[in-house]
């Protein structure tokens, strides 16, 4: 079997995540702040809010806080910052964790500016500046990189104008964390949100997010935290963000997959991810009937390869390459409706092939087989 799906869920997981998950559930049951059983030293929650924080560039690594994965996070930053959809500028390359929070608001009337993209998923910080200007939004979102297209937006350079009219920035970063370079404080992100069981190579269920210091932010949901049980009502706004028992084995695998990332290097890992989308660019070109959205992104991309065909329709094609040739991709919308209709893709999508850092160029050249057999 090939997996060449890892946009949804990375696979396989290096055998340090195995190993860790694995004892995890050996030692005694721990959450955080809540038991006299585990000593400072071994907390796996401060070891992997230093390891993010490593990872993503963020010196306040107490702000980050511990989620079950992107769709929970986004939730926890548009509800927690009171936002408003029609204050919020965001783009068609969004993922439904941002588009329907936004969209679903109670009681809100009005929708938030989406901006276009180009057919490759690139947004035009020029557009981005001409609706800052009105002076309407309050909040700018951001996908950092399209799980649809690879494109990898310029962060710094949008952040920059969402600071200028006096907006806060939001970066989703659930396709990005683990295989491209983050720098949340550089980009003078407010927020950003990530999940675990992508590129940071952690389990499923796992993510955070990160909100800086001095936000009015309100938690999502309120319950034990295991610090202060006698304080019930926060009248400082001095909140707590992890209420609940905590995946401590999920997070403790977390911990280890980013462990794995820093050791390797992110750009080792971008660079050779990067070798394999290009290989495949270059074999599906030569097709009849095939055509590869995003060919002409340079530079700097996501692992990610989509395209659609004369042939078939793309739920077909992943069909025949599971049960046919083993090799398991994705196909459709992948969650993100709106920007299909910028690349060219329509409303059946594409079929999309993602890779991890465990793929080899061998998987490719079986992929490209495969394809060329079908056609």
């Amino acid at each position: 079997m090939i997996y060449l799906n890892n946009a949804a869920t990375s696979y396989p997981k290096p055998d340090i995540v195995k190993k860790t998950f694995e004892e995890a559930l050996e030692l005694l049951p721990s959450g955080q702040f809540r038991s006299a059983g585990v000593s400072d030293n071994s907390d796996v929650f401060s070891l992997c809010r230093k390891r993010l924080g490593a990872l993503l560039g963020i010196a306040d690594v107490n702000r980050i806080f511990f989620s079950s994965g992107s769709t929970d996070s986004l939730n926890s930053i548009i509800y927690g910052l009171k936002l408003k959809a029609d204050e919020v500028i965001t783009t068609v390359t969004e993922h439904n964790s941002v588009l329907r929070p936004l969209f679903n608001l109670p009681g809100v009337k009005g929708k938030p500016v989406l901006l276009p993209c180009d057919k490759n998923g690139y947004v035009d910080p020029e557009t981005f500046e001409k609706e800052a200007k009105q002076g309407k939004a309050k909040a700018f979102i951001l996908n950092h990189c399209s799980n649809v297209t690879g494109a990898v937006q310029d962060a710094r350079d949008l952040g920059e104008i969402a600071k200028r009219y006096g907006m806060l920035f939001i970066i989703d970063a659930s396709q990005s964390a683990g295989c491209l370079e983050v720098m949340t404080d550089k980009w003078q992100a407010d927020a950003v949100a990530f999940t675990g069981h992508k590129s940071l190579m952690g389990v499923q269920g796992t993510g955070g997010f990160y909100v800086r210091r001095g936000l009015s932010f309100i938690p999502l949901r309120f319950g034990g935290t295991g610090l202060d049980s006698s304080r019930i009502l926060y009248e400082d706004g001095e909140y707590e963000y992890e209420a609940g028992t905590q995946n401590a084995p999920g997070i403790a695998a977390l911990s280890a997959g980013v462990n794995w990332i820093l050791e390797r290097e992110i750009r080792e890992i971008e660079d050779k991810e990067r070798k394999l989308t290009e290989k495949l660019i270059e074999g599906l070109s030569d097709i009849k009937g095939v055509h590869v959205i995003g060919q002409e992104i340079k530079g700097i991309r996501g692992p990610v390869v989509s395209f659609y065909s004369d042939m078939l329709p793309p739920s077909d094609l992943a069909y025949i390459l599971q049960n046919s040739f083993g090799i398991v991709t994705r196909a459709g919308l992948h969650c993100a409706p709106l920007i299909h209709e910028y690349i060219g893709s329509g409303d059946k999508g594409t079929l999309r092939v993602s890779f991890s850092p465990f793929n080899t160029y061998e998987d490719v050249d079986e992929f490209i087989k495969a394809m060329r057999e079908i056609s």
